[in-house]
């Protein structure tokens, strides 16, 4: 039984305490995200990468370690992970160099992973993160290497047999391996969360993290207060206590999930006098805890070499400034763009830059717009109606085209934001052109100050009272504004029918 532990998040220095018996402890992580590559071959063969595809249907002599099969690099692969790592603001090695990394899994057909170990392809950066609450903070990037992923067991078809279905094994990874600079479940999430917004703007990985396409191996560990800022300042990790990894956690809530876990775990186990084993453990989603896998390898255990049938990869800087010279706006650029030229809130620019199509949806209904009505019609009414529906932007039934017709229909007056409301229902059941949908069904706001005048003199006469009362007490006029929509079927413009309302009551 765990003991009973209270958590909570030191908003200034966001850091995750948990209150012990015999005093305070802290959380330390580092993640390693194994993304995978976005292309159409795998990394040293031409076999298809297609998710979905029947068992054993996308491999090739190579992936099944057929004898005297030779791997060939995929120069489409290598091109990803060095765009990868400029997005990361890191260092890209011109000279890397993959090795074997030897251990037996039953769908690992080669009793062995190219890997790199001593010479990665991408060396230290770092990516900013954003929190819930708006604030920032900066995670280091240690690495990123490529290597090949292994099949998959299914042990589910048959109580007595395990099958294997090696349409992944070959499939380019990169696993990005961070500093252990994450202090709390919710920053680990952010982290992750913000790396799979980089990899789809660049457009390397899907993130898809259902499909298997990211996955998270997280290690935890725990330590005394001050103990971490020993660590900053010395760099030696004797300062922090011994770490567990929790391997390929595919969700952001499944990650927050295990690291609280196993956090309470190690506490108790140290409050009641023992040691933390370090170990690799599975995260239990349906019972909420992680389970022990086996003991942690060091790097000895795996005899790493190098491979002996590929060539260091070696990169001429020419390679890697064409591909740095076609980067996309990354996130961070593309928010900070949104605040300073077309001046949104923080919060606007946020939500907007912090998924690729929800970005390329909004500059689509901008152009030629006034951008904080965009902003407030994509973030407002079409997000909303989405998550009602439990619908993703790339499902909207409404076009980023025809909501931008709606929003300049709002900006030129032709009709007024509630009968814009009006028409974005239509369009969403209808489809249509919602220029053509105000013409055909009379839907244009009225701006004829004279017709307005007219029902609003009719409105007075007829109700004396209530126009003395507005003397009075100015608030009452909302009255008479609802009086005028409603005998003009919601057409008119109200900021002509409040200015003439004000001139004739309260003068």
């Amino acid at each position: 039984m765990l003991v009973e532990i209270e958590k909570t998040a030191m908003s200034s220095e966001h850091t995750y305490v948990i209150n012990g018996a015999t005093g305070d402890w802290e959380i330390v992580m580092g993640l390693e995200v194994h993304a995978q590559v976005k292309s159409n071959a795998k990394l040293f063969s031409g076999a298809a990468t297609a998710f979905g595809a029947e068992p054993n249907t996308q491999v090739s002599l190579v992936d099944a370690a057929m004898p005297g099969m030779l791997p060939v690099i995929n120069e489409a692969c290598v091109a990803q992970a060095v765009r990868t790592g400029l997005g990361l603001n890191a260092q890209i090695n011109n000279f890397s160099r993959f090795d074997r990394k030897n251990y037996f899994y039953p769908d690992l057909p080669q009793g062995y992973q190219i890997s790199q170990f001593a010479h990665p392809i991408v060396g230290e950066g770092e990516i900013e993160c954003e929190r819930d609450d708006g604030s920032l903070f900066t995670v280091g990037i240690e690495r990123l290497h490529l290597e090949q992923d292994a099949g998959k067991s299914i042990h589910d078809l048959d109580p007595n047999a395990t099958y294997v279905d090696l349409n992944r094994s070959g499939v380019a990874l990169m696993e990005i391996v961070s500093r252990p600079h994450l202090r709390t479940p919710a920053d680990a999430a952010a982290y992750v969360r913000t790396l799979r917004t980089i990899l789809r703007y660049l457009d390397t990985c899907g993130g898809d993290m259902e499909k298997g396409q990211m996955r998270a191996d997280v290690n935890v560990s725990v330590c005394r207060p001050g103990q971490y800022e020993k660590f900053i300042l010395t760099g030696s990790f004797e300062h922090l206590g011994t770490r567990c990894e929790i391997k390929n956690v595919n969700s952001l809530r499944f990650i927050m999930q295990a690291i609280e876990y196993e956090a309470r775990r190690q506490v108790d186990i140290l409050e009641e006098g023992g040691t933390i084993d370090q170990e690799t453990r599975l995260f239990d989603a349906n019972a909420g805890v992680t389970r022990s896998m086996r003991s942690k390898e060091e790097a000895h255990d795996y005899r790493y070499f190098p491979d002996p049938d590929l060539l260091p990869l070696v990169l001429e800087q020419s390679f890697i400034d064409d591909l740095k010279a076609n980067l996309p706006e990354l996130p961070a650029d593309k928010r900070k763009r949104f605040v300073e030229e077309l001046g949104l809130s923080e919060y606007d620019a946020s939500v907007l830059a912090a998924d690729k199509d929800r970005a390329d949806y909004f500059e689509k209904v901008l152009e030629g717009r006034d951008p904080k009505l965009a902003a407030n019609w994509v973030n407002n009414e079409l997000f909303g109606r989405l998550n009602k529906e439990g619908l993703g932007i790339t499902e909207s039934p409404i076009s980023p085209e025809q909501l931008g017709g709606i929003v300049s229909l709002i900006s030129d007056k032709t009709i007024s934001g509630k009968i814009a409301k009006d028409v974005f229902e239509i369009v969403w059941a209808e489809g249509g052109d919602p220029a053509k949908i105000v013409d055909d069904r009379g839907m244009k706001q009225v701006t004829d100050t004279g017709a307005i005048e007219k029902v609003i003199d009719d409105l007075i006469a007829a109700n004396p009272e209530q126009a003395e009362k507005v003397k009075d007490k100015p608030k009452t006029m909302g009255w008479f504004v609802g009086q005028v929509m409603k005998a003009m079927g919601g057409k008119a413009n109200p900021q002509a029918v409040n200015e003439i309302l004000a001139k004739k009551l309260l003068g």
